[in-house]
């Protein structure tokens, strides 16, 4: 492993760190946590919950104001994925 590779992973590291204590920060506020992908269509989002619950939800804007709409509620094997995929495990 090169100095680039080593600070890459450091980076990464510390990234994974910061997303974790804002997620365990807005579980504590009883807040929903965000998790964007790229592998989503546009307009796609997963929100996860407090009770453990990830859904699939829609957003979009009509000027200042955001809707959401639920697509799919993951079933506890595929929201597992889900934080497994994005190190949230």
């Amino acid at each position: 492993m090169n100095s680039t590779d080593i600070e890459v992973t450091l980076k990464n590291e510390k990234y994974l760190v910061t997303v974790k204590n804002l997620r365990s920060r807005n579980f504590s506020k009883n807040l929903p946590f965000l998790i964007l992908s790229e592998q989503l269509p546009e307009g796609q989002v997963y929100r996860e919950f407090p009770d453990g619950r990830i859904e699939l939800q829609e957003v979009s804007a009509r000027g200042a104001k955001y809707q959401s709409k639920v697509i799919q509620v993951l079933k506890a094997n595929e929201a597992d994925r889900v934080r497994e995929e994005y190190g949230l495990l």
